[in-house]
């Protein structure tokens, strides 16, 4: 880089700004496809010279947030260190289209409901568009599952046009070619198919179990989904009754499920309940009998020590009633009220009129105080209830207590209940690089405290189908044990509209014919799966036309995903499950961690809580340079506070960029090698230190440290302003001959030069701005500097003690309240040998800089200015 012919002086502007590079740079970018994929090139490059990005898909529901702003910053700026490395960087982008968030924006915006039980509606107009702040789920008119997912697919559609502008004007070098959706004809195809490997092999699997379900979305909720939440209730003392008319005390926050109850369990160390065990008991209310069992998990210092074994009442019912293989008396339905119907261990009992008309289709909350009322008449309510403050299990989204409830669900194994898979997903977390590295410890702290298989059924609208059909017998009734699972060539299918081979359509529905499977896939079902719907992972159907597999081999598996912490039990675990299964290997070496953006109150910020920042006023208010410097300074791992005051700080190093070289570009012309123009100890010792800088900013990335790269760049840059120019003013304008002069001017472009590829990951806007007034291509294309580009030999201690004396000089002139022109006519620098030695090789540049017409060394322990008597300077014309 030290040949490139100088750049004539008009292309520097007279008064360079910040603003509106975003527009200027972002359409060259965009027209001269700078950050495309060279699929051609990457094929005959080895593997490791291919840098691929398993990119984050955000969620289309609205808007982005600065936490998107500030963990795309992050990855943003390790694909730009790796193009400047020479390496083919795979960088796609992704939008999340499937999944609760988006469905409920879409239910808000156009006032609708998704009801399979309504037609179709060609070209349906919805009641509103985006036209009411709020809808009461009364209030929006219910349509089929085709016009809600139609609905669904056009909103999200507009959103991703604006995050992608968004992104663009971040600066994220993103190639925007390489862009997919997750409820695209291949993200379905690849989830579909995926889905089926995993049944074909065993590592998926139907099963009618209790799960966990959220009665206001009416949806299977996962583990990895759960929220611990307080919320209110209280505590119920209440008898059951022993043969002998005798009975034992129980402590319950949920008496409403006293009809669901199938045991009362104890730990079988407590002597209490010893001559318990093996003996039945009956309920109070229903009468019905009970058994007494033992079990390690009951905690005889809580409560009474002995439990109901409701089916179910929380996770706990769950693994008592698998264990000690119980029978199952589920009242809660899907909908959260109890079960129209008396159960039959009810029916004929004393309690079949209490259920049948103070119970039945009420919701749990009514069942509550209805059960409790009838418990008080009976006497078999001890004292009043006590009120207390309870864990109860949320949705991550919900605002109601997850019930468990029985249903046929789609599960993925995940070592939840097999050891030996569990240590083996557990051990693929050691083959992955997490950054930080204490990160991994959420890895695998996550597998080794699952209970369950990863539930992957949704009873939603908008996602992935399930590609089965299910016979129907001749009653009409399905046959569950009989699935029809789609070819890997139909694919992708939606089993509510295609047809199974073998049948017809007008067999649909109709006994001797078939169903489809109602439920779509869990958004991460399909987001798992990123890695091969972006790098052309095969698929055998009409939907393949992006597979590749000679591209596959390049970029898999992948060298980064960047992701924030809190998803580590869901998109980072669930993709290593699924690359296991199908590739046995990691998807990924190496895991880029972020940290979360936090409120002034120290709480994450976040679309959900209604306190997170959008990042188009910020980026309009400071310029994409500013908020990705914010960005930058926080390491992989870290929180971080929304500070704009940091922004602030960003938009002046942006702006400095742009004057200290319009500065180093104007002083003159500098012809030839301008390596071999270095002649001054000032100048070889700038380019000194500035060797170092590149030597340990390049180590800092190899470690993934971009945060330490900025800081190593950024201080030298101040030190290079406010130090080295100054003190090369005057030479650099001929104030010493033109053998100085070219010296100082050589020393300015080489130092430009570096220090612009240093800063380009971090200020794309500003660096590509001034590379482009001496430069013909772009600097997101140029090389990473190497320390071995600039010429060799200097001493840094000559920079760093010229200007710390030119420092007191500016000292001594503020403290005597004169301006920096004052004349010096005495002063007296103080050091060691070495410091003195040092000032002296660049004294001349530290009397002009400082003008300083009287100097004098003596001996000290550190630098200090001493005797100084200034002159003012003569009043300007």
């Amino acid at each position: 880089m030290t040949d490139t012919p100088p750049a004539p002086h008009a292309r520097v502007p007279e008064k360079p700004t910040v603003d509106g590079l975003e527009d200027k740079w972002g359409q060259v970018w965009a027209d001269n496809e700078t950050y495309a994929f060279d699929r051609e090139r990457a094929l005959s490059l080895p593997r490791e010279q291919v840098f691929s990005i398993d990119t984050p898909p955000p969620t289309a529901s609205g808007s982005l947030h600065v936490g998107h702003v500030f963990s795309y910053t992050h990855t943003d700026c390790m694909a730009r260190y790796q193009r400047m490395r020479g390496k083919e960087v795979f960088y796609p982008i992704g939008w999340d289209d499937n999944g609760l968030p988006t469905e409920r924006r879409v239910q808000n915006y156009y006032s609708v409901r998704g009801d399979t039980t309504q037609p179709y509606v060609e070209g349906f107009e919805p009641p509103t568009r985006g036209t009411t702040k709020a809808v009461k789920a009364a209030d929006q008119r219910p349509v089929s599952r085709a016009n809600f997912v139609e609905l669904c697919d056009e909103l999200t559609v507009e959103d991703e046009k604006a995050f992608e502008s968004l992104f663009r004007t971040l600066g994220a070098s993103c190639d925007f070619a390489q862009t997919y959706r997750t409820i695209d004809d291949r993200s379905r195809a690849v989830a579909q198919q995926a889905f089926l490997r995993n049944v074909q092999r065993g590592e998926a699997y139907q099963a009618e179990a209790p799960g966990l379900w959220d009665v206001t979305f009416q949806t299977a909720v996962a583990q990895a989904e759960l929220e611990a939440r307080d919320y209110p209730g209280a505590f119920h003392t209440i008898s059951f009754h022993r043969p002998d008319s005798s009975t034992i005390e129980i402590e319950t926050t949920r008496p409403e499920l006293i009809p669901a109850v199938v045991a009362l369990i104890a730990h079988p160390d407590d002597e209490r309940y010893a001559d318990l065990f093996g003996t039945t008991v009956t309920s109070p209310l229903f009468g019905v009998e009970i058994p007494v069992v033992a079990h390690p998990a009951a905690e005889p210092d809580k409560g009474k020590g002995i439990a109901m074994c409701c089916t179910f009442g929380d996770l706990t019912d769950v693994i008592w009633w698998r264990e000690l293989q119980l029978p199952i008396r589920s009242v809660v339905t899907r909908n959260g009220r109890l079960d129209g119907d008396v159960p039959d261990w009810i029916a004929g009992g004393p309690g079949e009129t209490l259920y049948s008309e103070q119970l039945a289709t009420k919701t749990v909350h009514t069942a509550r105080e209805n059960i409790v009322a009838a418990l008080r008449d009976s006497g078999d309510l001890i004292g009043d209830p006590v009120k207390t403050q309870r864990k109860a299990n949320f949705f991550e989204k919900g605002d109601k207590p997850l019930e468990i409830v029985t249903s046929r669900q789609w599960y993925i194994r995940n070592g939840g209940r097999d050891k030996d898979l569990q240590a083996a997903l557990i051990e693929r977390g050691q083959e992955i690089d997490f950054h930080p590295a204490f990160m991994r410890s959420r890895y695998s702290n996550w597998i080794a405290g699952l209970n369950g298989d990863w539930l992957i059924s949704r009873q939603r609208f908008f996602g992935v189908p399930f590609p089965v059909w299910y016979p129907l017998n001749g009653d009409g009734e399905i046959d569950h044990n009989s699935p029809i699972f789609a070819p890997e060539n139909a694919l992708p299918v939606d089993p509510s509209s295609d047809v199974p081979e073998g049948y017809t359509a007008q067999q649909r529905g109709v006994a001797g014919g078939f169903t489809g499977d109602p439920d779509v896939m869990d958004t991460w079902a399909t987001s798992s799966l990123s890695p091969q719907i972006v790098s052309g992972y095969p698929v055998t159907s009409n939907a393949g036309a992006r597979n590749d597999e000679d591209l596959f081999a390049k970029v898999f598996p992948m060298d980064l995903r960047p992701q924030g912490h809190d998803i580590i039990r869901t998109w980072l675990f669930a993709t290593v499950v699924r690359s296991h299964f199908e590739h046995g290997s990691v998807p990924w070496t190496g895991a880029g961690i972020s940290g979360w953006i936090l409120d002034p109150d120290r709480k994450k910020m976040s679309k959900s809580k209604g306190n997170a920042e959008t990042p188009e006023d910020v980026l309009r208010q400071f310029g994409a340079d500013a908020v990705r410097y914010w960005a930058a300074s926080s390491r992989l791992g870290m929180d971080a506070a929304y500070d704009t005051s940091e922004m602030k700080v960003g938009r002046r190093l942006a702006m400095k960029v742009l004057n200290a070289s319009k500065f180093a570009l104007t002083m003159g012309e500098v012809e030839g090698d301008l390596a071999s123009k270095v002649t001054e100890p000032l100048d070889h010792a700038v380019l000194a230190a500035l060797r170092d800088v590149v030597a340990e900013s390049t180590a800092a990335y190899e470690k993934w440290d971009y945060t330490r790269s900025l800081e190593l760049t950024e201080t030298f840059f101040w030190t290079f302003c406010d130090d080295y120019i100054e003190l090369v003013k005057d030479r650099a304008y001929g104030g010493r001959g033109d053998e100085a002069a070219a010296s100082a001017r050589a020393t300015l472009r080489l130092a430009l030069d570096v220090i612009l590829r240093l800063f380009a990951p971090f200020l794309p806007y500003a660096t590509e701005e001034v590379w482009s007034w001496w430069h013909e291509d772009s600097v997101h294309r140029a090389e990473w500097p190497e320390a071995t580009e600039l010429p060799s030999g200097g001493d840094p201690a000559v920079l760093i003690s010229v200007g710390r004396a030119l420092a007191g000089v500016r000292r001594a002139k503020s403290d005597a309240k004169l301006g920096m022109r004052a004349e010096v006519t005495a002063m007296t620098v103080l050091g060691t040998e070495d410091q003195k030695s040092q000032i002296a090789a660049a004294e001349d540049d530290l009397r002009a800089a400082g003008k300083i017409t009287g100097l004098d060394f003596g001996d000290g322990d550190d630098i200090a200015v001493c005797d100084v008597e200034l002159t003012p300077p003569p009043p300007r014309n």
